[in-house]
């Protein structure tokens, strides 16, 4: 039996998990790399039985799924994967499970790109490098408004942080009503209002086809030129031409963005060159405690299904 782990960029994955206790006929191999080429990766996974898929990192459309007959599971870390097919999973006999994740990393790092752009850390790391010392003036959070836009668990969490700091909270999503968004300890508002009245704007929500595109011109042409963005969601929720065409013409203040429309980001991609951005490569559920639980819940659902009672079944 064949298992693929993918897209272990950290080389970490085999330290993070019993594999050996799938005994001796379960031959498993550790990709560190990233293809993203159709062709390529059929080739790649063409004989394995069962392939752990890291997040989003890789798709499994209908169409590499159809390439691959001998692929009988598929286990996605976390209990969520828009990028797999699950019907075309279905049709082909190829069973999906998930595994447990650890709660929180997504908000701790949210505030970390906030104090990031407040405070011009990245800047002045640099700058204190190169022996210059206080070149910029940073910005306080008290008395700020933190506009949330999805107060689902990610965003109640980060709601929470922003009233800690003497925030004002205010919050949209197409569901959200003024009851849920007072439980997290925020006043619900119209999106438009939101965008004009945030110092900081922060985006939580499921990409779906809703949300795609949420945040485009429009939206940021609302925002105040000294408000900053701040994406740890999904890339696509916000238009990234849109954004770096703000960034480039000081419509905003500037922007912490986590992830992107193609991971890894294009080597020309234009927000590496926008000014103002504190940019990270989809960092939110990259830690320790994350990986840990991902990797050793892929041993269990390898396990069980070998058993034949698959658990996690998604």
């Amino acid at each position: 039996m064949r298992v693929a782990v993918l897209d272990d960029y950290q080389g970490v994955a085999r330290e993070m998990a019993g594999w050996s206790s799938l005994g001796t006929d379960c031959e498993v191999t550790f990709f560190r790399d990233h293809l993203a080429d159709l062709d390529l990766l059929v080739q790649r996974l063409k004989d394995f039985e069962i392939v752990v898929a890291m997040r989003e990192r890789t798709p499994f459309p209908r169409a590499l799924l159809e390439k691959l007959p001998r692929l009988r599971l598929l286990v996605t870390t976390g209990m969520r994967n828009a990028s797999v097919d699950l019907a075309a999973a279905r049709e082909r006999g190829v069973v999906v499970c998930g595994t447990p994740g650890s709660a929180g990393t997504t908000g701790e790092l949210t505030w970390g790109l906030i104090l990031a752009l407040f405070r011009q850390i990245p800047r002045e790391d640099r700058l204190v490098r190169e022996g210059k010392w206080q070149t910029t003036v940073g910005l306080g959070l008290a008395g700020k408004t933190l506009g949330i836009i999805g107060l689902g668990t990610i965003g109640s969490q980060v709601a929470k942080v922003g009233a800690a700091f003497n925030m004002e909270v205010i919050a949209w999503s197409q569901n959200l009503d003024a009851e849920r968004a007072g439980r997290a300890g925020a006043k619900r508002v119209e999106r438009d209002e939101l965008l004009a009245r945030s110092d900081v704007v922060t985006v939580h929500l499921v990409l779906s086809e809703r949300t795609r595109g949420l945040i485009g011109g429009r939206e940021l042409a609302r925002m105040k030129p000294t408000a900053f963005l701040v994406n740890t969601s999904r890339g696509p929720i916000v238009d990234e031409a849109a954004l770096a065409e703000a960034l480039k013409k000081g419509a905003i203040a500037g922007a912490g963005i986590d992830v992107y429309d193609t991971e890894p980001i294009a080597p020309d991609h234009p927000l590496l060159s926008a000014p103002n951005t504190v940019l990270t490569p989809h960092l939110g559920y990259v830690t320790r405690e994350s990986y840990s639980a991902y990797f050793r819940g892929a041993v269990e659902d390898i396990a069980a299904w070998r058993r034949g009672a698959p658990v996690r079944v998604l």
